[in-house]
């Protein structure tokens, strides 16, 4: 028990610095960290720290300062279990800890995730915004070059059209289409996209500089079906165009 119990009571401390981080974060990597003196670690006990001195100084201000004496005596312990005096002491404190911990994890997840949400709704992580050095997600590259999250209020694209060369059976092949969505593998790498309105046409029927646009209309050919899956690993090349569509004559409703 002696073992069990510190290792109980430190998870419970850093679990908010963990939680804390990763609802905040945007990060195109799902696979975990595993090293102990990573940054994922470091970043997580720094927000630990901060979280509970917070909360520490809000417990002492309210009149329930923390017991050291009763913390340290639960960690480090001699004996196969504390002694009678810490039991009580932690007995008398039960529901004063449980509000302690249940609002610094209910923080530490609405918080972060409020956050997150403020910082991409007003695009305060944009290149260009004032703030862009704090508030970027310099984790997720994809997200900025595929949602045009970079673009100033009122001027993001309309669509995303992707252009991308696949080997198809050994032809090099273009197809182009709107995007619709993206998904990345667990490293973070980008694995496919989603697209619509999809058109191909074998690569060796480029335009040539003296293509119309008749020409270039009879080069491609609609595929049927209604979303369409590149793999980006099949792509040769990938090309993304942001679109913005414009009124046009003199009725700016055209």
């Amino acid at each position: 028990m002696n073992i069990a119990l510190p290792a109980i009571i430190v998870f419970l401390i850093v679990l908010p610095g963990f939680l804390f981080r990763s609802r905040l974060k945007l990060a195109e990597q799902t696979s975990l960290d595993y090293s102990p003196f990573g940054l994922v670690v470091t970043n997580a006990f720094l927000w630990a720290i901060v979280l509970h001195g917070l909360w520490l100084l809000a417990a002492a201000w309210l009149g329930s300062p923390l017991r050291a004496d009763v913390l340290l005596q639960l960690m480090w312990s001699p004996s196969s279990r504390p002694d009678d005096g810490t039991v009580l002491a932690v007995k008398a404190s039960a529901p004063r800890i449980l509000v302690y911990f249940a609002t610094l994890y209910g923080f530490a997840f609405v918080v972060p995730t409020l956050a997150r949400f403020a910082i991409s709704h007003w695009r305060l992580d944009r290149i260009g915004a004032r703030f862009s050095s704090v508030f970027r997600f310099h984790q997720a590259p994809w997200y900025y070059l595929l949602t045009g999250a970079d673009f100033e209020t009122g001027e993001q694209p309309d669509f995303i059209q992707i252009a991308a060369i696949v080997d198809a059976a050994g032809t090099p092949t273009l197809y182009v289409g709107v995007l619709i969505d993206f998904f990345f593998d667990p490293d973070g790498q980008l694995d496919r996209v989603v697209l619509t309105n999809v058109q191909r046409r074998t690569f060796s029927r480029d335009k040539t500089a003296a293509g119309s646009l008749d020409e270039e209309d009879r080069r491609f050919y609609p595929i049927a079906g209604d979303y369409f899956v590149i793999r980006y690993a099949e792509a040769i090349t990938f090309n993304v165009q942001y679109v913005k569509l414009r009124p046009t004559g003199d009725d700016p409703n055209a």
